[in-house]
């Protein structure tokens, strides 16, 4: 007859905790170990796709900084691959983010005039192309009186797509949703934006939508004990009611980073998922740097929000 080990009551209960524990470690983001090249152009704003089995990233090119004119600014796209420029397009434009949607690129951007605290604009332009030469645009979302609009962000739901959409109003800066049939007419949903906890900054929204949730990384404010502008993560069955991960900031700057880990956008590429991210000081210089998780979009954003574990919640209600 085989000796069986006894447990005591104690040791489960540790055994209990450190399972627990290991539940609750943040999940493994890897920064790869290289940045996109800053020579005449200073990438930020970015989204990857897949499109037309190709590895692209939509970009922009915004000089001047806070002096930037429309003037000079423009909308391009490289071939991931091979690093070459497949098109340019755009003038007066910035802030892009894209979508695909079968056959179809669909691209939004910023129509402007000025760059500043306030923006002279007239509003987000919606581009769109089947073979990145021939573009259609038209106008996507104008801008309410005396509001500033910034970068957006677009996914498909079970009711069509949904816009997140950064502006100034009600706090500078916070994101509001919009609703589409098409990708072409949007409304906008009215009485709810996102502010979080405290009525803070909350900046350029990346949504993507994972029944039965949103999930949305942006950038937050400066907080005590971390450096600079940090990316969190949060989701909503509703766009309402917001939880908050535990794990957050999800990205934040290293000492060769400077102070800003911001403009997330993600892709899902060969069963992992990247997140390219603009890296810099806000001001001066900014470039495009990538993290890996080994595991599907699905995956990354359920590991972010653990089971039986109680979040900070926040409301977009206004």
């Amino acid at each position: 007859m085989r000796y069986k080990k006894r447990i005591c009551g104690c040791c489960l209960v540790l055994l209990a905790f450190s399972a627990y524990a290991q539940k609750l470690n943040k999940p493994d983001l890897v920064k790869l170990p290289f940045a996109f090249s800053q020579v005449n152009r200073t990438p930020m704003e970015n989204t990857p796709v897949y499109f037309n089995a190709r590895l692209l990233l939509v970009a922009n090119y915004r000089p001047g900084g806070v002096n930037a004119k429309g003037k000079d600014a423009y909308l391009y796209i490289d071939d991931l691959v091979t690093g070459e420029e497949v098109a340019r397009f755009g003038t007066g434009h910035t802030f892009v983010s894209a979508y695909v949607n079968g056959p179809e690129l669909h691209v939004f951007a910023l129509d402007f005039s000025d760059f500043g605290e306030i923006i002279k604009s007239k509003g987000i332009t919606h581009f769109v192309t089947r073979d990145l030469k021939e573009w259609t645009e038209e106008t996507a979302i104008q801008p309410s009186e005396g509001e500033s609009l910034f970068n957006t962000s677009v996914c498909k739901d079970e009711e069509g797509f949904l816009m997140a959409y950064e502006t100034n109003k009600p706090v500078q800066f916070c994101f509001k949703f919009a609703r589409s049939k098409d990708l072409k007419t949007w409304n906008k949903l009215a009485g709810i934006a996102f502010t979080g906890e405290h009525k803070e900054y909350s900046a350029c929204p990346m949504i993507r939508y994972i029944k039965p949730y949103y999930y949305v990384i942006y950038l937050h404010a400066k907080i005590k004990d971390h450096n600079g502008w940090i990316s969190y993560i949060a989701r909503s069955k509703d766009l309402v009611d917001w939880d908050l991960s535990p794990f957050n900031p999800v990205l934040e700057a290293t000492e060769s980073e400077g102070k800003n880990n911001s403009d997330v956008d993600i892709l899902e590429y060969e069963g992992k998922t990247y997140l390219f991210y603009g890296i810099g000081d806000q001001q001066t210089w900014s470039t495009i740097r990538v993290a890996m998780y080994d595991g599907s979009m699905k995956e990354f954003y359920e590991s972010y929000f653990p089971k039986s574990q109680k979040f900070n919640k926040v409301s977009a209600k206004q």
